[in-house]
């Protein structure tokens, strides 16, 4: 699929350590593409306030702490409460679908996404822990 033909929302999100949340400046994506489809970018989220499983919430908290608050990026059209599409500021198609709905409870399923749809791995990971998530993210989103 052409990007041009995709229209997506993109959220950089904001660990909140305390009870009224700091406001987080963050870049727009920048490639070519992207900036001509009107991206619409919200600078604060608390992670906490996201309508997603608290395993998944615990996990943007580990790559936040890890990455820093403005280098990922999450998809705010996926809309499943037990599922985020995750990418980083830089690099917006190549991205990762993660979840836990049909998994273990404490487990999580990964779908790796590239620019060309070929290559995505869809349905080999699941049921792995939250550290063999962020192994398989590290390596995905930023080798």
């Amino acid at each position: 699929m052409d990007c041009r033909q995709r229209s997506i929302k993109l959220c950089g999100f904001a660990v909140v350590h305390q009870q009224s949340a700091k406001p987080v400046d963050t870049e727009l994506l920048r490639p070519a593409c992207r900036s001509q489809e009107g991206l619409a970018f919200r600078a604060i989220m608390n992670v906490w306030a996201i309508d997603k499983d608290i395993p998944l919430k615990l996990l943007l908290l580990e790559l936040v702490h890890r990455y820093g608050e403005n280098t990922l990026a999450l998809n705010n059209q996926e809309q499943h409460f037990q599922a985020i599409d995750l990418c980083t500021i830089t690099e917006p198609d190549i991205s990762a679908y993660i979840y836990t709905f049909g998994q273990s409870s404490g487990r999580y399923g990964i779908d790796l996404k590239y620019p060309i749809s070929t290559h995505n791995i869809v349905g080999e990971n699941e049921n792995l822990t939250l550290d063999q998530i962020i192994e398989i993210l590290i390596t995905h989103l930023f080798s």
